[in-house]
């Protein structure tokens, strides 16, 4: 059993009972958390979730990363496939009270991931152009894609670690933002479960210079315009499970 699965008390639920279909590495992770109006918001998900709040507030986050060592259980990594670069953008919603993580887009480097990912989890894979360097204890990260309006989104920064590691403490924003063990989709009517594992998020505090930020084209440019709260991992093992219809 990996050693992942012997952590579990973070989770506000179970593990599911079947077998995980899915790994990867998820490594030079960024995540941008900036504060939304519920309002704003609500437009943009559908009405079977409902925005989850935290202290009253709405949360939209910005998570660029690069994924590794993808393969299927008791499969070795994809060939040619197995490393991509991804940028996500969500939400954080309940459904029947559960919470979760409601993605926005997900934007990917290779088209083979954008389709099978896609086709397989039914979430909002786009292809994205993106590149990432590292340079000493220095990140370089850039996106750019035609937004939901057709309208090119660009996002470019530039993130390091700039604390000591920690564990974020439960009932803290930074506990309510990063452990998250599923994501909720609804395709047609029909809603959908995807959960996921890993062992508790060790993050830093991160420096992050953004130098181009037009992503999420969908808000108001005002909106994302404050310093976000920023976290940084340098890598994290996470395991997949196949979506389960909820209705």
């Amino acid at each position: 059993m990996p050693l992942e699965f012997k952590e579990t008390s973070q989770r506000p639920f179970p593990l599911p009972a079947s077998p995980w279909v899915l790994k990867q590495r998820w490594d030079y992770m960024l995540f941008l958390h900036w504060p939304v109006s519920e309002k704003i918001l609500a437009s943009h998900i559908p009405t079977a979730f409902s925005l989850d709040l935290f202290q009253g507030r709405a949360w939209i986050s910005i998570v660029p990363f690069l994924a590794r060592n993808t393969r299927l259980h008791g499969l070795p990594p994809f060939p040619f496939y197995h490393s991509y670069l991804e940028l996500n953008i969500r939400t954080y919603v309940t459904y029947n009270g559960i919470p979760g993580i409601y993605f926005f887009s997900l934007g990917a480097d290779k088209w083979p991931i954008v389709i099978g990912a896609g086709a397989a989890s039914f979430l909002p894979y786009h292809h994205v152009q993106m590149k990432m360097s590292v340079q000493n204890n220095t990140v370089y990260f850039q996106s750019e894609c035609l937004g939901s309006r057709k309208m090119p989104e660009w996002f470019r920064a530039s993130y390091s670690p700039s604390s000591p590691i920690f564990l974020p403490e439960e009932g803290t924003l930074d506990w309510w933002l990063l452990e998250r063990y599923c994501f909720w989709v609804q395709k047609g009517s029909q809603v959908f479960r995807g959960d996921i594992h890993h062992n508790r998020w060790r993050v830093t505090e991160a420096a992050c210079v953004i130098y181009d930020q037009t992503a999420p084209s969908f808000l108001p440019h005002h909106v994302l315009s404050d310093k976000p709260l920023a976290h940084f991992s340098h890598q994290k093992n996470v395991f997949t499970w196949p979506l389960k219809k909820e209705r």
